[in-house]
């Protein structure tokens, strides 16, 4: 069972950038394709970012207008998610998850989750 770790959350102003991190182990990250989700009190997932088991492929939503950008790197089973020109409204708890599909963007397309780390910017 593949386990996933996100790093990289704290506080920040906006305008300011900001790298997230999601170490897998217990299982391949290749074997897997990711995304990023974020969540606001009281609400459900929302889809941020997914990339592909090769890296070949990626989607992102609307809002993120450019301003994200997902990678990944399969020898050191690990995916990012850099932040940046941060908003207030992106203060959220972003976590990472895994998929057996190839670009999912729906949370019920993913088979396992980190615990999620909180991203707070300050206006």
């Amino acid at each position: 069972q593949v386990r996933l770790a996100e790093s990289g959350g704290g506080l920040v102003q906006a305008g300011d950038s900001q790298r997230l991190s999601c170490a897998a182990s217990g299982g391949t990250l290749g074997s897997y394709a990711m995304g990023w989700f974020r969540q606001f009190p009281g609400k459900g997932r929302e889809f941020v970012a997914c990339i592909s088991r090769s890296g070949s492929s990626t989607v992102y939503a609307d809002f993120v207008e450019g301003r994200f950008t997902i990678s990944r790197d399969n020898a050191k089973n690990t995916v990012y998610l850099q932040m940046n020109r941060l908003k207030p409204e992106d203060t959220a708890v972003y976590s990472c998850a895994a998929s057996v599909y190839r670009t999912p963007a729906s949370p019920a397309d993913y088979n396992y989750w980190g615990q999620g780390t909180q991203v707070t910017v300050s206006s």
